[in-house]
């Protein structure tokens, strides 16, 4: 799909300044209000003068009855919305409802503070933060994803940020999902990011706007370990099993799932299905085996892994399908 080539284009260049519109954050963020009463709320990965999640929180300040929410940047003292990365400064600000919000001119009000360091939110001064902070909030960058999950569970934190649904094939992800202590939030799907005018111009997935440049991401969810309606959802394709509908794989005891409608309610057996079945997931519902061509060696895993010698992946007449995630039914 050509959200997911942009992102493959992401990780290998670097190029992870994409910036969430405000309609994006405000469509999920309306689902958790009754998470941030009295709580401390941290942006981390943000340019806090112009990031739309400090925006969003500023706003919304005393509808979410929230406690102070922190804003820190990477590599940019200036109120540019990209960081070009070409100093070791970087600001912060912090907002505790004092200023109260009226309009788009309040927010120039609110101090901006200097970091010692570069705002790497690795660094102690900026895990300081994360320390007093109840929970995050952000959109990180991609190509440290896999790097960045793990950073919030060392420091035990709340979270809700965004990602790609295939960010859950990480083996420091995976895990995660399958110990039930993070999930996908609400919305997915295909969603447009404001990008810096150097990035390059695309045929597909890109627009310019009033001088403003878009990319169009694929496959983007949100990740949260927020206790959330959409995990207690049972999933109903009203599809039923039939030996010719569904294809076995070759190499292990399981049936191939081309889509997430395709899931028959009334298999017992292993289901190599899509990874965008996590934005479906349930886990009183089904539990989660494992993926095709993964590493993972657990027990509950071992006797439906895929033999190396096929690479990880299920075969279907001699030829690769594309990796699935392995799932089951709990119960009837």
């Amino acid at each position: 799909m050509p959200g997911n080539s942009n992102l493959t284009d992401s990780r290998n260049a670097k190029a992870d300044e994409f910036y969430t519109p405000l309609s994006m954050i405000e469509n999920e963020l309306k689902h958790y209000k009754n998470h941030f009463k009295g709580k401390t709320v941290l942006c981390n990965c943000d340019d806090p003068r112009v990031s739309n999640f400090f925006r969003y929180f500023v706003m919304y300040f005393d509808v979410l009855e929230l406690k102070k929410v922190i804003a820190t940047c990477y590599k940019n003292d200036d109120a540019d919305l990209f960081s070009q990365e070409n100093v070791e400064k970087a600001v912060y600000l912090e907002y505790d409802g004092t200023i109260k919000y009226t309009g788009e001119e309040d927010f120039a009000k609110i101090p901006c503070k200097e970091l010692k360091g570069n705002g790497d939110f690795r660094s102690q001064e900026c895990v300081e933060f994360l320390k007093e902070a109840d929970i995050v909030v952000t959109n990180p960058p991609f190509s440290l994803f896999k790097e960045y999950i793990p950073f919030l569970f060392k420091y035990n934190k709340k979270f809700l940020v965004i990602g790609n649904i295939n960010n859950i094939t990480y083996n420091a992800i995976i895990p995660l999902i399958k110990e039930n202590k993070m999930w996908c939030g609400i919305n997915d799907g295909h969603f447009w990011f404001q990008v810096p005018p150097h990035y390059e111009e695309k045929k597909t997935d890109f627009k310019i706007e009033n001088g403003i440049k878009y990319r169009r991401m694929g496959n983007i969810c949100w990740y949260t370990n927020l206790e959330i309606s959409r995990t207690h959802e049972i999933l109903e394709t009203g599809k039923r099993f039939a030996s010719e509908k569904y294809e076995r794989y070759e190499n292990y005891d399981a049936i191939h799932i081309e889509a997430v409608t395709d899931i028959p309610m009334d298999y017992d057996g292993a289901m190599g299905v899509p990874v965008t079945f996590f934005t479906k997931y349930n886990p009183e519902q089904f539990k989660v085996l494992g993926l095709t061509d993964s590493t993972d060696c657990s027990p509950e895993v071992e006797k439906v892994r895929i033999p190396n010698t096929f690479r990880g992946r299920g075969m279907i007449n001699g030829k690769q399908k594309y990796a699935r995630i392995l799932i089951q039914k709990i119960g009837k």
